[in-house]
């Protein structure tokens, strides 16, 4: 045998480009233009889907987060309510300290706290009156303007 360890009459299929000086065709051909087309658009399709994911799964994350940090705040403001009733005692007990007796110092620090909510809820309706009613005034002026100025140029 020779050194090819083929049998001798074993002869390879000759390339037909191999000495015409031309490249060799690839035996697939080049897809055609709706074929292109049709990939372009599941390409596409597969992409929409693929970035809608991506944006549920970071809303998921970032709303646990929120839900979090709201329950946190909801702890803070609980603390806080529990804070000011300590502090309130705290002035009763050092009002009954230097003197006043105990009913009359409850009864003064009542009367404190009544009318600092009382500044605080008339504050906060002058503001709430102030605010409403909830249009966006400014906006619906503009695009009032807007309407007169297109009618009075149609007129034209």
């Amino acid at each position: 045998m020779p050194a090819t360890d083929r049998p001798a009459g074993d002869v390879p299929a000759p390339d037909p480009g191999a000495h015409s000086g031309r490249p060799a065709q690839p035996a697939t051909e080049e897809p055609s233009t709706p074929e292109l087309f049709q990939q372009l658009v599941d390409q596409t399709k597969t992409l929409v889907k693929q970035e809608v994911r991506l944006a549920h799964l970071d809303l998921l994350q970032k709303g646990k987060k929120v839900g979090i940090g709201a329950g946190m705040f909801g702890g803070a403001g609980l603390l806080g309510f529990y804070t000011v009733g300590l502090l309130l005692a705290t002035i009763v007990l050092v009002l009954i300290e230097i003197g006043i007796v105990a009913w009359l110092s409850g009864l003064i620090v009542t009367v404190l706290v009544a009318a600092g909510t009382a500044v605080l809820a008339l504050v906060g309706k002058k503001e709430i009156q102030q605010a409403t009613p909830p249009a966006p005034e400014q906006a619906i002026g503009s695009v009032k303007q807007d309407v007169d100025t297109v009618k009075r140029r149609a007129r034209r």
